[in-house]
């Protein structure tokens, strides 16, 4: 799972550690490194944010397009997930060699997100059976310090909360078709209600023991590992297991459980931080207009 090479001193020093509830970095098992994030970054996007979890880096755009809805799901709106994987972020990336993980990325977070409940696509259909807005999230992946799919899920969320989508008026034209009017002021637009939007949590079997958000060390380490889609109500919403090792009911279980506590978490104190993010950003402007 990660191109770190230990010696088997290395691997029992890691293994002890978590067995103690002490990893090497000193955080306990359902413990997550320090997250660094921020949204507005990208000057042409409806939305963007950037996150920095240890080494890892990721980048994030959302841009909203008017078109045509799925024909088996004509009066709602579509998200579409693009992953890059950068050849400046690893070595293994070069040539072709970050396409498998960007397709096991992009296609972890549309399981995730193909729940109805996690997002109102309702609200992106402008015209049914003809027009909606079509959410395309392009994921930028400029290092790898272990724990990709958590750290793209919480970019991901950061960037779909700061998306701004403009007013669509419908009109009627002179021969009878519908005509749409898009709002150009900058302020006369809506935000998506993100609430419901699912972290992803990925769990690390290492010996008896499993660890959220593992380290490259601890990822070669790793035989199994559970990937959760969950929301902030604890909601499971996509699920799915890698690595040649296998698990156990019992331990699927557990896993579970633990996913779902800490997702749910994850998911709030992101939420939280988020909106104070928003009302400091909306103080300022008002300051500034004050002046």
């Amino acid at each position: 799972m990660a191109d770190v090479l230990l010696s088997d001193a290395e691997k029992t020093f890691i293994l002890h550690g978590i067995q103690d509830n002490l990893r090497e970095d000193g955080r306990g098992c359902d413990d997550y490194r320090y997250m660094e994030i921020e949204t507005d970054v990208v000057s042409n996007t409806s939305g963007s944010a950037r996150l920095r979890l240890a080494n890892t880096d990721v980048l994030v755009g959302v841009k909203a397009e008017l078109g045509p809805p799925e024909p088996i799901k004509p009066d709602l709106g579509r998200l579409e997930f693009f992953v890059d994987c950068s050849a400046n972020a690893t070595p293994e990336f070069e040539g072709r060699g970050g396409e498998v993980l960007a397709t096991e990325i992009s296609t972890m977070l549309s399981q995730a997100y193909g729940n109805l409940n996690a997002l109102d696509l309702k609200s992106l259909c402008v015209i049914p059976n003809s027009q909606c807005w079509i959410l395309y999230v392009d994921i930028l992946l400029l290092e790898c310090g272990g724990n990709l799919f958590d750290a793209v899920s919480v970019a991901v969320k950061a960037a779909l909360f700061n998306t701004r989508i403009p007013n669509v008026s419908v009109l009627k034209g002179d021969e009878g078709q519908m005509e749409l009017e898009i709002s150009d002021d900058p302020y006369d637009v809506k935000q998506l209600d993100t609430t419901y939007c699912p972290c992803l949590v990925t769990l690390s079997k290492i010996g008896y023991f499993h660890v959220v958000d593992a380290s490259p060390k601890e990822e070669a380490c790793c035989l199994a590992r559970l990937i959760m889609g969950v929301t902030e109500s604890g909601v499971i919403t996509a699920m799915k297991k890698e690595g040649s090792g296998s698990l156990d009911p019992e331990s699927i279980y557990d896993m579970m459980e633990t996913g779902k506590k800490v997702g749910e978490m994850l998911g709030k104190n992101l939420t939280a931080i988020l909106k104070e993010e928003e009302l400091l950003d909306k103080k300022k402007k008002a300051v500034g207009f004050l002046k």
